[in-house]
């Protein structure tokens, strides 16, 4: 137990430390630019709108590639909804002022960050089925997880711990799908 609390301590100190520098940071235009896009991208729009390009666009395998990016993401809102609820840790915006960042978080709890889980198990079941948008997808999915750092949304070890279950969580569909023998 002593050992978790003080692991769990350095981690705390060290996304406080964090947090204090980008609060204070005054980004540079095109880098606030970037972060408030990429932050709204990852509010859910771009998955509606890249899940009905592929149903129009996206080849033979068009339907196994939506419905598992959808069961990821379905899962993804279990899942982080229930760590939400569990830890219940205060977001670094209601800590601490932000210098230049006015976005309002979209729930109170911090941990886990959903933005990113959502964003790292879709690029991940995507770049799967079209690894021709690998590098776009990936892209895509470290700006909003960046995003939701610099703009005082979640802490560093938040959107890490998005990142991985993300990747867990679209591992998980992909091999739900493989079982099933639908890929």
């Amino acid at each position: 137990m002593a050992v978790t609390r003080n692991l769990w301590g350095f981690i705390e100190r060290r996304d406080h430390r964090v947090m204090r520098r980008l609060n204070r940071w005054r980004a540079p235009r095109w880098i606030r630019i970037w972060m408030i896009a990429a932050t709204r991208l990852g509010d859910g729009w771009i998955w509606y709108s890249a899940a009905i390009l592929l149903l129009f666009f996206g080849g033979p395998q068009r339907f196994a590639a939506v419905a598992s990016a959808v069961l990821a993401v379905v899962l993804g809102i279990g899942v982080f909804k229930a760590l939400k609820c569990l830890s219940q840790r205060p977001r670094p915006c209601q800590l601490e002022p932000h210098c230049w960042s006015k976005v309002l978080p979209p729930d109170k709890f911090s941990f886990p960050s959903g933005h990113t889980m959502t964003a790292s198990s879709v690029a991940l079941v995507l770049t799967y089925f079209y690894p021709a948008l690998e590098i776009p997808l990936i892209f895509l999915a470290l700006s909003i997880a960046l995003s939701r750092i610099v703009l005082g949304m979640h802490f560093l070890s938040d959107v890490l711990a998005g990142i991985i279950l993300g990747v867990a969580l679209g591992c998980c569909s992909l091999t739900a799908f493989a079982s099933l023998g639908l890929l």
